[in-house]
């Protein structure tokens, strides 16, 4: 898969059935080495897409389940 083709998808907890945000919107954190995509990393926002401050969410690609035509279905691990 391209990286062009995550763009536009949305990204949603299975655990929480919650959206996370949207690939485009969102930054990524890639291996200098090898090139791959090492997370996702969401900004936190709310309402009418205003930013809180310092906020962002990081999801390891591991954590990831499923990557659809319109989706992208993360398992975050919860933290204990």
């Amino acid at each position: 898969m391209r990286l062009s083709e995550l763009g536009g998808k949305e990204i949603v907890d299975v655990k929480k059935a919650e959206r996370l945000g949207i690939l485009g919107q969102t930054d990524l954190e890639i291996d200098e080495k090898t090139g791959q995509i090492k997370a996702l990393i969401i900004p936190s926002v709310k309402w009418f897409g205003l930013k809180r401050h310092g906020g962002e969410l990081r999801v390891p690609w591991k954590q990831i389940t499923k990557i659809g035509t319109d989706m992208v279905i993360v398992d975050i691990e919860d933290e204990t």
